[in-house]
């Protein structure tokens, strides 16, 4: 009868086998919002790659996030007519010309600030949106609007939807990785897996400091030997094997399995990819130092080892939200135009940048009006973005906002029509990329977004 004994019992049979069962029915409508239809089948790994809708323009995304939001007006979208309306009223306040000069570069000859003078030479491989718009002029909507295609917290993100439809071609580390020095005003909500299973989650680490013994914080275990570790790990997956034969649907269970394996792995891998040591003096003095440069740097390793996407944030908090002064802009456009401008040069030196598509910008823009006496306020109706490589039209602009900045006006480009924009070209339909939960499909552009294919090469 022993042989018979079932080892392992859940708190699901316990409440199953107590009161004739009557504690489950309560359970059941707990567990049913759990319950997805689109359940991978036990043996599959939830991150290998899988076959795109159509062929894909791109493998790899690296989103370049300027957290608190870039003025379009003095970086991508000149405005001379500022110059004539200055201290006129406008919106929100008194029109403030650019206190920043443009210049063409490259043989498309679009003008750029004189902030951004290393990524100008690089301006033929860029095509820039200057026709962005979004729904709302508050960091926290702006933010989960922009990463997750809605304003309402919480709803999966870009990354887990790519990592969700695509799998990854490194099963050693995660599909989806956020490097940010802290965290910007919404915080891990920004790369939430909400109700995709958890494997899509993003894996977050601080690279305010890379450490790659530590870079990922409770990894390796010092006190265990490998060999102990494996063992020790493949009891618990028996374990969980076990449990989850009863229960073939749960993919929180799954993502839990395919977790531990993946942060095994990880101990070796993932170190080698984070140690920019590795990198030659040349290569490490062409991206400049600091957080944002290692960020640029380790971004490259990441995609060149088959992480699907990375996405960069420029730092802690809001930085790019100048209220106080615009002048703020030249320091954070100082420690970021190099870096940007090496992850081009180096994706390009090594093959990689027709396979990976670079997305630059913020949550929103900055007002053409000043807040203050040298500051801009939020501004949502009107901004720019930039996209480079995998399968861009580069060296040109697309759409338009008003002869002062203020709406966007031709070939408007929403956040949804970014998205649907950016999964094409990974080869995916933005419409067949939908996930059962509570009732209903979801997708990342909800009911929106239109494929913008006069960008795409």
């Amino acid at each position: 009868m022993a042989s018979n004994i079932n080892p392992y019992v859940s708190r699901r049979d316990v409440l199953s086998r107590t009161a004739a069962g009557f504690g489950m029915v309560g359970l059941a409508g707990v567990c049913a919002a759990e319950q997805q239809t689109a359940a991978m089948p036990i043996s599959a790994d939830p991150l290998s790659p899988k076959p795109s809708h159509f062929p894909a323009r791109a493998k790899h995304v690296i989103f370049l996030f300027m957290n608190g939001g870039p003025s379009h007006v003095d970086t991508f979208d000149p405005k001379p007519e500022l110059k004539t309306q200055a201290g006129k009223p406008g919106p929100g306040g008194n029109y403030m010309p650019s206190p920043f000069t443009f210049k063409q570069y490259g043989e498309s000859g679009i003008e750029v600030s004189e902030l951004y003078p290393h990524v100008g030479r690089c301006i033929d491989d860029i095509c820039v949106v200057r026709s962005m718009y979004t729904s709302t002029p508050n960091h926290e909507p702006g933010l989960f609007m922009m990463n997750s295609g809605t304003q309402q917290p919480i709803r999966p993100c870009l990354g887990s939807w790519l990592t969700y439809g695509l799998g990854t071609e490194n099963q050693n580390l995660p599909g989806f990785v956020v490097l940010c020095p802290g965290k910007p005003v919404v915080g891990p909500a920004l790369w939430s897996n909400s109700f995709l299973p958890g494997i899509f989650q993003g894996t977050h680490v601080n690279n305010s400091s890379i450490d790659p013994a530590r870079v990922i914080g409770h990894l390796k275990n010092s006190a265990v030997s490998t060999g102990s570790q494996r063992r020790l790990l493949d009891l618990m997956q028996k374990m969980n094997h076990d449990h989850l034969l009863k229960r073939p649907q749960d993919t929180q269970l799954e993502a839990r399995i395919q977790s531990l394996e993946i942060a095994y792995r990880m101990q070796t891998d993932a170190q080698e990819a984070f140690d920019i040591s590795r990198e030659t003096e040349t290569t490490r003095k062409g991206y400049g130092s600091g957080e944002f440069a290692d960020g640029c740097l380790i971004a490259r390793r990441l995609v060149e080892r088959g992480v699907r996407m990375v996405q960069l944030y420029y730092g802690s908090g809001q930085p790019w939200d100048a209220h106080g002064d615009i002048m703020d802009h030249r320091r954070d456009a100082l420690k970021s135009d190099q870096p940007i401008a090496a992850l081009i040069h180096d994706l390009k030196a090594r093959g990689l940048f027709d396979e990976t598509l670079i997305v630059w910008g913020g949550e929103f823009g900055r007002t053409p009006t000043a807040q203050g006496d040298t500051g801009r306020n939020h501004h949502a109706t009107g901004f720019s973005m930039w996209l480079a490589g995998g399968g861009i039209r580069g060296g040109m602009t697309y759409g338009a906002t008003d002869d002062l900045g203020v709406k966007a006006i031709e070939n408007r480009m929403s956040v949804h029509d970014l998205h649907a924009t950016i999964l094409h070209l990974m080869g995916i339909n933005h419409e067949q990329l939908t996930f059962r939960y509570s009732g209903r499909d979801f997708r990342l552009t909800d009911v929106h977004g239109s494929v913008a294919h006069a960008v795409i090469s």
